[in-house]
């Protein structure tokens, strides 16, 4: 009799993974699967290259969308067409809440903070956040913050680097330094991470473990093993919890003497902080949940200009012409022109950065998680609980969407639909030249980034500052760097570069070549 239950058991089993693997086949799309393991044979076979695997399969899919169904994991829906992407991050925007298996991941980190959360919470902070980033204090205190660190420390950096002949991984450089801008505009504390002068910060050290165990959580196979862990207090989870001990414990301590520097004002002191931390103070916000929200956007901006600009520096050495182009605009202009933000300004610098960002996007993929069943503008069916992928990596290399060069680097897709320097202001949806939802790097929707318009600002700064003193030459100039799809973005084994200075003489020269 038990052999017989268990013998029931098993055909019952494969006639459901069956039925639910011939579902996931009715739209003809997705790798080959097999009862039961599903399409875990071909995964394993790619695991090494999934961006590129799942890239080939969705320019092979006549809706570019693809079903992923493999044993352990769940169901997953990963899309490249815009109007499956405008259907998820809009058109029915509550269906596709980031979830629980999501915020499972993040939890221990972010907390409840915007990133990490959905619904009314998300939707309260949202509207308080929009209202600071939108306030002219902060713009300012952004612009500041950039000027004083590249004055004081990355241009030096590069140029002891130059005098020396020594080699600089920019990566490296870029990413030291997104953290002590972030730090300084959303905490009002200078971490120093840029300063040769001093340690290493401790602070700095805790989010780069966080982030890269964070990263591996999502990546796991089976969720089972990182939650076992985390329920033992071992391995990689102990290291993990200790991190983000640092971590809370260095915010909170920012806040409590945030919170006695208000009380001083109000009893006659002065100057007033712009920083992101002061201002959720004076709002009133309980403690936990301007911790919360702090380290989100810490979390937002470390690492995804300074991933999209070490892309930039890279494309540039191989696309001299193009670094010609730039840089004939930025000595054409100020560094106050650079950094403006104008969608009218900077149109070479601006489409070198969108063109950077459509082949190496600091954020992969993004998904969501179907809260009930759907089925979606191309078809494709959608269960509750499912897992709903838009894959911004896949998108930037779909001909569909970019036409047959869209392997190739080229201002020119976006220059035709940039404004021009006096051309009237360009609608919302029209910033980056096109639709949201073709080129969802920033998101798209009710959740489109709050920190566009400072990144652009922050990117548009550095690379000007960069390339008007500094020209970079790879170590190896043949090597094509590994994309490394982590929380953020990053190029495999840095990017090692010897560092020329211009001369006043050398930069009008490198401008005006090739014309």
């Amino acid at each position: 009799m038990i052999c017989y239950m268990l013998w029931l058991a098993a055909c019952c089993l494969l006639l459901l993974y069956s039925v639910r693997f011939r579902s996931g086949w009715s739209h003809g799309n997705g790798p080959r699967s097999y009862p039961v393991i599903g399409c875990l044979v071909d995964f394993y076979k790619n695991r090494w290259r999934l961006l590129d695997w799942y890239t080939e399969l969705l320019a092979a899919s006549p809706t570019q969308t693809i079903v992923v169904d493999r044993l352990g994991a769940r169901r997953t829906v990963v899309t490249a067409n815009p109007v499956n992407v405008e259907h998820i991050l809009k058109s029915n925007f509550g269906n596709y809440p980031k979830g629980k298996p999501f915020t499972d991941i993040l939890g221990d980190l972010l907390g409840t903070g915007i990133f990490n959360v959905d619904g009314e919470l998300w939707y309260a902070q949202r509207k308080l956040v929009s209202h600071e980033f939108s306030a002219r204090a902060l713009r300012e205190l952004e612009f500041a913050v950039l000027e004083d660190e590249a004055r004081e420390r990355l241009v030096p950096a590069l140029g002891l680097a130059a005098a020396r002949g020594d080699v600089v991984d920019m990566q490296d450089l870029l990413r030291r330094f997104s953290f002590d801008v972030i730090c300084r505009v959303s905490l009002g504390v200078d971490p120093g991470c840029l300063d040769p002068a001093l340690p290493a910060p401790r602070l700095a050290a805790a989010f780069d473990a966080a982030a890269g165990i964070i990263a591996r959580r999502g990546a796991a196979p089976v969720a089972a093993v990182w939650k076992a862990k985390r329920a033992l207090d071992v391995g990689s989870e102990r290291q993990l919890r200790e991190e983000i001990a640092v971590i809370h414990e260095a915010v909170m301590d920012l806040i409590h003497i945030r919170k006695k520097e208000c009380g001083l004002r109000v009893n006659g002191g002065d100057g007033r902080r712009s920083d992101l931390l002061s201002r959720m103070i004076e709002c009133g916000y309980p403690d936990e949940a301007i911790r919360d929200m702090v380290i989100s956007f810490i979390m937002a901006g470390r690492d995804t200009t300074s991933s999209a600009l070490t892309w930039f520096f890279w494309l540039l050495t191989r696309h001299r012409d193009v670094e010609r182009e730039v840089l004939r605009e930025i000595t054409g202009g100020g560094a106050s022109h650079a950094a403006a933000g104008g969608q009218g300004k900077m149109r070479a610098l601006h489409a070198a950065l969108c063109e950077t960002m459509r082949l190496y996007p600091p954020v992969a993929w993004d998904s969501k998680h179907a809260a009930a069943g759907d089925v979606l503008p191309d078809g494709t069916r959608v269960e509750r609980g499912d897992r709903v992928t838009y894959f911004q990596y896949g998108m930037g290399r779909m001909e569909s969407i970019w036409g047959a060069d869209a392997g190739e680097f080229s201002l020119r897709r976006w220059l035709s639909i940039i404004p021009e320097e006096n051309a009237a202001p360009a609608p919302p949806a029209a910033v980056a030249g096109l639709s949201p939802f073709k080129y969802p790097v920033f998101q798209a929707g009710p959740r489109t980034c709050l920190g566009k318009e400072m990144a652009f600002v922050q990117m548009k700064f550095v690379a000007s500052t960069v390339l008007r003193r500094f020209e970079l030459v790879p170590v190896d100039e043949g090597r094509v760097p590994v994309f490394l799809p982590l929380m953020t973005a990053h190029m495999g084994d840095g990017l090692n570069v010897t560092v020329r200075s211009r001369s006043g003489e050398h930069v009008a020269s490198a401008a005006s070549s090739g014309n």
